[in-house]
């Protein structure tokens, strides 16, 4: 049952099926069928993505590539090519608008749609979600899920379920039930850390967490507490924003080897600073606040923040930026990785709205 007082709005949510590593395989069908990894290599780098053959031994994106060749010895390593993802993500777009411009993308591979009004004039967000996938495959090859649900909180949720190649509807009367049953690790936004703190708290399902107050929640989880709290209970009326706003641009760089020597690493950041600075003008936007990034060779993270008075975009104000940041405090280790980003964006605009706090009370009869 959900509150009459809440938008109710046709949701879908469409995610490509491990898609850096499904267009590799598609271009190259000497690959289909074996463990892939896009990025990364048996001795460095990160994985950026692995096919579902490769996850079945552990695989993971964000794993080093040499953890990955030991779950995984017959794993096979590619180079990842953007621009080639960059192209067929946009075709998949061009199918999204064809059914309606509120169209929020995520990344390359996932993107919400309202379709509670759409120019198919098809009452059934079901059917397009189908029409979609099934469109998608017949332009590109390639295979995509979809959740369709009331919010993007459901939806995204519900993507996951049939994965790969399927989808999920859950209806306005099965919310509640769907959320309360939800193993707590399927929760959008719930990671690994906060997992496990919730299962020291008792907190298993969906079930367990509503079972919660919010001043608990709130006490163990901060602002992010209130978030939990409601979304269990079916509220998430954040809208399917067509025009996204950027908050932050960023560029790494992955080393074949190690830097020890701080001249080395200020080669590197010339490059990446340029690389910042195109996506920038690309963008036509610029940034207040500098943070250099540092990923060293025992894997541990660092960053370094710098908020200027001013918007800057020019590559050599980012550069002398991040020479800055870099000399801020002696090297801990060797460095695997560097990269600069901007945030404080002047795009940025800070919009605020609390959640619904109405009981949930009258069960919903909605054609999806």
């Amino acid at each position: 049952m959900m509150s009459t007082d809440l938008p109710i709005r046709k949701i879908i949510h469409v995610d490509m099926d491990a898609f850096y590593a499904s267009v590799e395989q598609h271009d190259h069908p000497e690959l289909k069928g074996k463990p892939l990894a896009v990025g990364g290599n048996e001795k460095r780098g990160v994985v950026s993505a692995a096919s579902y053959e490769a996850r079945k031994f552990g695989v993971r994106s964000a794993m080093s590539g040499m953890q990955a060749k030991k779950l995984c010895p017959e794993l096979i390593f590619v180079r990842p090519r953007f621009d080639r993802y960059t192209e067929i993500s946009k075709k998949i777009r061009k199918i999204f608008h064809e059914y309606t411009d509120k169209v929020e993308p995520l990344s390359l591979d996932e993107a919400y749609l309202d379709v509670t009004e759409n120019k198919k004039g098809n009452p059934s967000a079901t059917l397009i979600a189908k029409e979609i996938r099934a469109r998608i495959y017949e332009e590109t090859g390639l295979t995509a899920s979809a959740g369709i649900s009331i919010n993007k909180f459901v939806a995204k949720v519900a993507s996951d379920y049939n994965k790969p190649n399927g989808q999920k509807t859950v209806n306005p009367e099965e919310v509640l039930v769907f959320l309360e049953q939800l193993d707590i690790r399927k929760f959008y936004g719930i990671g690994k850390v906060t997992a496990e703190k919730m299962y020291q708290l008792g907190i298993f399902t969906g079930n367990d967490l509503k079972a919660k107050p919010l001043e608990f929640l709130e006490e163990k989880f901060g602002k992010s507490g209130k978030f939990y709290y409601y979304v269990v209970r079916g509220y998430h009326n954040s809208e399917v924003k067509s025009n996204r706003i950027r908050k932050s641009l960023a560029a790494e760089r992955t080393f074949s080897e190690n830097l020890s020597s701080e001249i080395f690493m200020l080669e590197k950041l010339d490059s990446i600073a340029k690389e910042v600075a195109r996506r920038l003008e690309k963008s036509q936007v610029s940034g207040k606040t500098i943070t250099l990034k540092i990923k060293y060779s025992d894997f541990t993270l660092q960053t370094r923040s710098k908020t200027l008075p001013y918007f800057v975009h020019d590559k050599n104000l980012i550069l002398e930026t991040a020479k800055e940041l870099l000399y801020q405090e002696k090297m801990q280790n060797s460095v695997r990785l560097l990269g600069i980003s901007l945030s404080n964006l002047n795009t940025d605009k800070q919009t605020k709205k609390d959640p619904e706090k109405k009981a949930i009370s009258v069960q919903l009869k909605f054609d999806f």
